[in-house]
């Protein structure tokens, strides 16, 4: 399945301007963003996959372009998906990359096997 490569340039030069060690990996689909080797955001399709703090999940479904992230028929509590309209301009793009990377320290990696 596809990506937007457009919006990989896009996440990985806000990374590299922040100066945040990542890996790029291609899963479920997309790629997935991983720093700190927790999975951060990433892109399904066109649009924004993003973990932000769970503590924040219900407000941000509020905004305008974020949805639940639903793979399994159920929402994945502290995922979203942010449309592509809603992260068009840079600065929309690099607050939810910075809400991703506020919640990284906190989050659970996801267990070696």
């Amino acid at each position: 399945m596809a990506y937007d490569l457009y919006l990989e340039e896009r996440m990985t030069r806000v990374l590299k301007s922040k100066k945040i060690d990542f890996i790029a990996k291609k899963m479920m689909g997309g790629l997935c963003y991983m720093v700190d080797e927790k999975m951060c955001f990433g892109i399904v399709k066109d649009q924004m996959m993003a973990r932000i703090n769970p503590e924040i999940y219900q407000a941000s479904l509020q905004i305008d372009g974020c949805n639940e992230m639903n793979f399994t028929g159920r929402a994945m509590k502290g995922f979203v998906f942010i449309d592509p309209e809603a992260i068009d301009k840079e600065d929309d793009l690099e607050h939810w990359i910075d809400l991703c990377l506020e919640f990284n320290p906190l989050a659970k990696s996801s267990k070696k096997k």
